[in-house]
């Protein structure tokens, strides 16, 4: 838990994506003593947010005076809902663009889930004058894995899960999502199934986008040596939504990088492994 509330931090702000005005909500943490921002981007799951991704990694950072934003893109929680056709990569770094001009933030820190990872390096590559340091997790470029078939498993699930959202592909979308899911809580399922539910138009958008676009996350493998920032690459050794070996290209292409693999970790390292999580972060941003 955090001394933080999802009511009492949860902000609004307008996006110009094209032709729309897209409303666009986030978490602002702000503990008041530093100049330094984290920036958290959740991942593609339906019903995800960005306080349903990062609620156990607020608190150590806030507790080191870090303003904490967690980010809810286009098309998930309580932002407007869009069809993307073209990159959603690069579609979330633009609204990160709007979010830190709007905010008068000068460089921040980016940490990214899945998703997240995404759109953190394409935000990395427009603009690198932005970014202090990126942390990212089970993501960062497309392409085929050579070692795993492809769509993954958990991709699989999870685009059948947006299709037909019932508690029981939840779960089955869910017990390959985390290595260990006996700490998913009753509460947890229904939490996030309430949520998938509420916004029908997030559900219906995404498979509408995937039919314009089946590649929302392109493969910028050979891009990824123009990254100068200090990055943190973290895996779980089970991931089975984003192959290990995705990791591997990112500090193969990233000069600046380090990796951390977690053993018995599936897709939600921050999540599943939080406390040693926390740690390593803290580390990695403070030194």
């Amino acid at each position: 838990m955090t001394r933080f509330t999802e009511p009492a931090t949860s902000r609004f702000l307008r996006i110009q994506e094209a032709d729309l005005e897209l409303n666009i909500h986030y978490n602002d943490c702000d503990p008041g003593t530093t100049s330094e921002t984290v920036v958290m981007l959740h991942g593609s799951g339906p019903g995800a947010s960005g306080w349903a991704n990062f609620n156990r990694n607020i608190e150590p950072l806030t507790d080191a005076g870090y303003r904490v934003i967690l980010l809810d893109c286009p098309g998930w929680s309580k932002s407007d809902s869009i069809v993307c056709r073209g990159s959603r990569s690069e579609l979330n770094a633009r609204t990160l663009k709007g979010l830190v001009d709007q905010l008068n933030l000068d460089r921040v820190h980016i940490l990214g889930n899945s998703m997240g990872a995404h759109s953190a390096v394409a935000f990395a590559l427009n603009h690198p004058e932005r970014v202090a340091k990126l942390v990212l997790m089970g993501g960062g470029t497309g392409g085929a894995s050579p070692f795993v078939p492809m769509p993954t498993e958990g991709i699989k699930l999870i685009q059948n899960l947006y299709r037909d959202p019932t508690i029981d592909n939840l779960r089955k979308m869910m017990s390959v999502f985390v290595y260990d899911p006996s700490d998913l809580t009753e509460t947890l399922y229904q939490t996030r199934l309430d949520n998938m539910l509420s916004r029908r138009d997030h559900l219906d958008n995404f498979v509408a986008s995937l039919t314009a676009n089946p590649k929302q996350f392109p493969d910028v493998g050979p891009r990824l040596g123009e990254i100068k920032a200090q990055t943190l690459v973290i895996w779980g050794r089970n991931d089975r939504f984003v192959p290990m070996d995705t990791g591997l290209r990112l500090i193969a292409g990233i000069a600046n990088s380090q990796l951390h693999v977690f053993n018995n970790c599936g897709h939600w390292a921050q999540w599943e492994h939080a406390p040693t999580f926390n740690r390593m972060v803290l580390d990695f941003l403070g030194h």
